[in-house]
């Protein structure tokens, strides 16, 4: 019997850029309204996975502001005319410079922008049913914030976390002991079976990454 109060929902990982990052499109099951996370690039890409889950997409939800994560975001929020949310406002130098971001890898064709709504901790976005509450989680990035839907034990945590490592620090803004800061005060209470969809690679559970991530082990 299904549990009315759990929203069913439907996820497709579409890689793009060369930096593979994993743009998420997450969808309710019922309604197939759905939000696409972190459109870093290829636009036509993330279209066409759209068309093929044949969903209608209500927002752009943004975990941080690396080019990776938002080289797509202007040019897929003119075509679907949806308003883009996240991430903090500690990331809106990245966002002022997304032009000159690109620039440095070759990435030609983004745009610097704002988005139409800044999260700030504690704040909630929804798709349909599914709340998201939002937590603050700085160190890859100012202005990095994750995901979290409890009922669903789910959560979008960017490149805050990975499967096996932790965001990397040497960018602007970053800091290695303020990321271990968010990842333990934040993420580890979310509780071991919270399953995660991250930046790049294959996702995780908070429990797995607790037992075996160096960074948190201290095997690192």
């Amino acid at each position: 019997m299904t549990d009315k109060a759990t929203p069913r929902l439907g996820a497709m990982i579409v890689p793009v850029t060369l930096f593979q990052q994993n743009c998420t499109l997450l969808w309710n099951e019922d309604s197939k309204h759905a939000v696409v996370v972190d459109p870093g690039g290829d636009v036509p890409q993330i279209e066409a996975a759209i068309a093929q889950a044949g969903v209608t997409v209500g927002e752009i939800w943004l975990t941080h502001g690396h080019i990776d994560h938002v080289g797509g975001a202007a040019d897929l929020r003119d075509a679907l005319k949806v308003p883009i949310v996240g991430p903090h406002i500690a990331d809106k130098f990245l966002l002022d410079n997304v032009v000159a971001s690109g620039a440095n890898f070759g990435m030609t064709g983004v745009r610097n922008f704002a988005p139409d709504r800044w999260l700030e901790e504690g704040d909630t976005v929804t798709l349909d049913d599914a709340v998201f509450g939002i937590l603050h989680c700085p160190g890859h990035s100012p202005g990095s914030v994750v995901y979290v839907n409890g009922p669903l034990r789910f959560a979008l945590v960017g490149d805050v976390l990975f499967n096996g490592s932790v965001g990397r620090t040497d960018l602007p803004g970053g800091s290695h002991a303020t990321l271990i800061s968010s990842i333990t005060t934040k993420l580890l209470p979310l509780g071991d079976e919270v399953q995660f969809i991250c930046g790049h690679g294959p996702g995780s559970t908070i429990g797995h990454e607790r037992q075996s991530n160096p960074f948190l082990t201290g095997a690192a």
